[in-house]
């Protein structure tokens, strides 16, 4: 259904977006404006405005402008209408009905809603009556209190074939609703009879919050099922919901959870465990597959969903069917990650076993969906022989055509290409502007008299002695990074040059543009995430632009970006550190250009850091 701009206006009209946004961020105001902390990237000065006149919110820190929907969607990771939704309850208005048929229907759902509603009082008084001890018996050895109880719903199914249907009756409910809801089943020949009896009950919940479904867990063993779920109804679709969802996405949310994203696992008891250890992101896909539908739920909670499956076989295969389902739907910022628990133990026998410490360590050592699709690849036969490796490589090529955003289909061919030249060896070859010997780029040692004087002249009016460099040292990074073709050109001033806490980062830029000819920016920076700096990365991204506008852009030709490049790096040094520490990089730095051995560019920057950390500890 779509909504009429008309009626979205008036949806903004009647709310005020600061008392939205204020529920989740302390806004002080300043003049006609609200001022904030960003949500969205970590600071110290306020940058995160909204404006309640012009109905709109915007942050200088991260570039994110909305309206009150697109908060909705983004912090709560709520789709379109259901934003509507809620933004319309909350401004007196009902979302219209597009034609007299359609209100019918949602009123006879909502009141096979209440149905279910009147079921589950039911299914909890009965947890609490002498005919449930063993039920409860049952819930304290899995290590659950009265509480946990409380707050997931769980209830009793009397083993009785007509006790629901009887209460519900009473109350008015007809035997026809109770059937189409799944609350009764109806024979061929017979009368309608209790779908649940002595089962512990689970109530389901759709992304909207109603109760929909319930999950039951036998108490007996004679039991054909263990168990036993809602039928497929006009508003039960186990395909599209996720136990425990509605929670979940507001646990996930919250800025202070330590797992970013939902936790994918098994069964209701599972998802239990983790909310008993401080994870109360855990959903469950009721005994299925995961399916499509229940992805976008899972990307649209935010972060990285991480799937936590048993590290059996069937965990195993239950990961790999997972991964090969999302393929073709990955897109920047959507992927899976992986949690193995050890054989034999799901979450809840962790938790029992080890505590949540142990849990918690266990969903931190994640596995990525690369690396999954990758190890499954290699271990499908041995790659002893050319066409053994051919079938292996059309079948990586296979899985990559199965993506169908451009950009990530590209960073998964570049991540494969690489681990197979790893793998499978490379000739010797030329390329760009060095020598290739072994696959690798030959990195010229040897410094010019003209850098020289270069460095000289810059060194003797700056100090390297910052924890983050900074913004004109964050965008000579940035730009080196987005343009790889500058390092060629620069690689020894780049090595003599300081960027404080972001060295590192500096290092494995310089050791990633020697892996092979004419490496791309999008290779370049796929391979520093696989060494573990996207900490750093995403600390750069707010200098793109500022760093686009210094070096020229993708249109200038090298030349011009390197002589920008320059300008910058002088600005930069001129305005960090102390004289004391000027003056010693500058000795060094000349002492090693004249000495001109192999190790010089190396040798000065294992130097400097020396020097910085000396420094920083007087």
């Amino acid at each position: 259904m779509r909504l009429g701009e008309d009626f979205i206006d008036e949806i903004k009209a009647r709310i005020r977006l600061s008392d939205i946004v204020g529920r989740s961020v302390q806004l002080k105001r300043q003049g006609r404006e609200f001022v904030g902390l960003s949500p969205f990237k970590k600071e110290r000065t306020p940058s995160f405005y909204v404006n309640d006149e012009k109905r709109f919110y915007h942050c200088f820190a991260s570039g994110k402008h909305g309206d009150a929907f697109s908060w909705l969607e983004e912090m709560e990771g709520l789709s379109f209408m259901e934003a509507a939704e809620r933004l319309s309850g909350e401004a007196g208005l009902s979302l219209p009905a597009p034609d007299p048929q359609a209100a019918e229907r949602t009123q006879h759902r909502k009141s096979l809603v209440e149905w279910m509603e009147t079921a589950h009082a039911f299914y909890l008084r009965a947890l609490k009556s002498p005919a449930a001890a063993h039920a409860v018996e049952y819930l304290k050895g899995r290590g659950l209190t009265g509480q946990d109880c409380v707050k997931f719903g769980i209830g009793y199914a009397p083993d009785g074939r007509t006790v629901l249907k009887d209460e519900l009756v009473t109350a008015g409910a007809p035997i026809g609703d109770l059937i189409e809801c799944g609350l009764l089943i109806e024979p061929d020949n017979g009368s309608p009879y209790d779908r649940f009896r002595d089962r512990i009950m689970f109530p389901i919940h759709d992304p909207r919050g109603r109760l929909v479904g319930f999950g039951g867990r036998a108490l007996s063993k004679e039991a054909r099922a263990k168990y036993l779920n809602s039928p497929e109804t006009s508003i039960f679709h186990k395909g599209s919901m996720l136990y425990n969802f509605p929670n979940a996405r507001r646990a996930a949310s919250d800025p202070k959870a330590g797992v970013k994203g939902l936790i994918v696992a098994e069964g209701y008891l599972d998802v239990i465990a983790l909310d008993r250890a401080g994870m109360s992101q855990g959903v469950a896909p009721m005994g299925t597959a995961i399916t499509e539908e229940q992805l976008n739920l899972l990307w649209r909670a935010g972060g990285e969903p991480v799937m936590c499956l048993d590290g059996d076989s069937a965990g195993r295969a239950a990961a790999l069917k997972a991964a090969d389902r999302a393929l073709p739907h990955l897109e920047p910022g959507r992927t899976l990650r992986f949690a193995f628990m050890p054989d034999g133990k799901d979450p809840d026998d962790v938790l029992r076993d080890e505590g949540a410490r142990a849990l918690s360590e266990l969903l931190e050592d994640t596995r990525s969906l690369v690396d999954l699709l990758w190890e499954r690849e290699v271990d499908h036969e041995p790659l002893t022989d050319p066409d053994r490796r051919a079938s292996f490589r059309k079948r990586i090529r296979a899985l990559v055509n199965q993506i169908a955003n451009g950009d990530v289909k590209e960073e998964y061919r570049n991540e494969f290409d690489r681990r197979m030249e790893a793998m499978f060896g490379t000739p010797a070859r030329k390329g760009g502007r060095g020598e290739w010997q072994g696959g690798r780029r030959k990195i010229n040692q040897g410094a010019s008299l003209s850098l020289k004087k270069r460095m000289g002249s810059q060194m003797d009016k700056a100090s390297m002695r910052q924890a983050i460099p900074n913004p004109n040292g964050r965008s000579l990074l940035l730009a080196l990074i987005e343009y790889p073709d500058l390092v060629d050109e620069l690689i020894e001033e780049i090595a003599l040059i300081s960027f404080g806490a972001l060295d590192n980062l500096r290092d494995a830029v310089l050791d990633a543009c020697s892996l092979g000819p004419a490496v791309s920016s999008s290779e370049l920076q796929a391979e520093l995430l696989s060494r573990g700096f996207a900490q750093d990365l995403k600390r750069l991204e707010g200098n793109r632009g500022p760093m686009r506008a210094s070096i020229g852009g993708a249109d200038a030709s090298v030349s011009v970006k390197v002589g920008a490049w320059r300008r910058l790096c002088s600005v930069y040094m001129r305005q960090s550190g102390s004289q004391e520490q000027r003056n010693e990089l500058r000795a060094l730095a000349e002492r090693k250009i004249t000495e001109n051995d192999s190790e010089s560019v190396r040798s000065i920057s294992e130097a400097y850091r020396r020097e910085n950390a000396k420094d920083e500890t007087e």
